[in-house]
């Protein structure tokens, strides 16, 4: 297993549910990044009442009492130059692991992770390029928009409960970008999907990047592929979490509903 633990550097609050971890020092000299902008590691918190500290033995830890919790964060950035690893990290105030850290993360706290792993890029031969996602997307979409070939064209939609839940997002492609709010539309599980359906796509089949809560990503997965006739290779469409699941709930149960979701188009 490939491990590596970084020591924290700063912190930054990007928005009103995001918070930035930028992790260095020593423990990270064997990270070897990949050549994909949705790459992740799988971030192990440790739990309270645990006995050890970053870097563990993770096989010894995850037989003891307070085994690890591992949570996949998205890579916004690796600066292989300075040796710094970006993770920007979703919180929801001190629930879950993951956002109870980065809420109280401070300079030289240490965060161990396995990884990275990932499996799309915008390719350059695309005819343009569609992003669409929630929060907890955010980091490759940003992640893919900074690496999108300088003059290609790119349509992101991004659904998050507010203004002060927006991020800058820049690109080098010609990029239309679509905020959807969903303190204007409270309970509306269709959202995302209507914003999708009221794009006007240019010519050509994009490259698709879809990502965010299994519903949504199901509905729209359907529309592209159904109604709209986007090819099915090539494209990059799964969920990250469910709504009603925990992390570990929704692990036991996502094979079956990835097959599932395969058989709507």
């Amino acid at each position: 297993m490939d491990t590596q633990y970084g020591t924290v550097v700063r912190t930054e609050q990007l928005a009103r549910r995001l918070v930035r971890l930028v992790l260095g020092g020593d423990g990270l000299a064997g990270f070897v990044s990949t050549e994909f902008t949705d790459q992740y590691v799988n971030a192990l918190f440790i739990p309270e009442g645990a006995s050890y500290t970053a870097p563990f033995d993770v096989d010894e830890a995850k037989a003891g009492d307070h085994p690890p919790k591992g949570r996949r964060e998205t890579v916004r950035r690796w600066n292989a130059d300075v040796g710094e690893l970006t993770l920007d990290i979703v919180t929801h105030g001190d629930e879950g692991y993951a956002g109870r850290f980065a809420n109280h993360a401070v300079e030289g706290d240490r965060l161990q992770v396995t990884g990275p792993s990932g499996g799309y890029a915008p390719r350059s031969d695309a005819d343009w390029h569609l992003l669409v996602g929630d929060e907890s997307a955010l980091p490759a979409i940003a992640a893919s928009l900074d690496a999108m070939p300088t003059g290609s064209r790119a349509l992101a939609v991004v659904v998050v409960d507010g203004h002060d839940d927006r991020i800058t997002l820049d690109s080098p492609a010609h990029l239309d970008l679509v905020w959807v709010h969903r303190d204007d539309h409270p309970g509306d599980p269709d959202l995302l999907l209507r914003a999708v359906e009221d794009l006007v796509f240019p010519s050509g089949p994009p490259q698709a990047f879809v990502h965010g809560e299994a519903g949504e990503v199901r509905a729209i997965r359907k529309h592209l592929l159904g109604d709209r006739g986007v090819p099915h290779e090539g494209q990059s469409i799964s969920p990250y979490w469910r709504r009603q699941h925990t992390d570990e709930q929704w692990r036991k149960v996502k094979r079956d509903w990835l097959a599932e979701a395969e058989s709507d188009v």
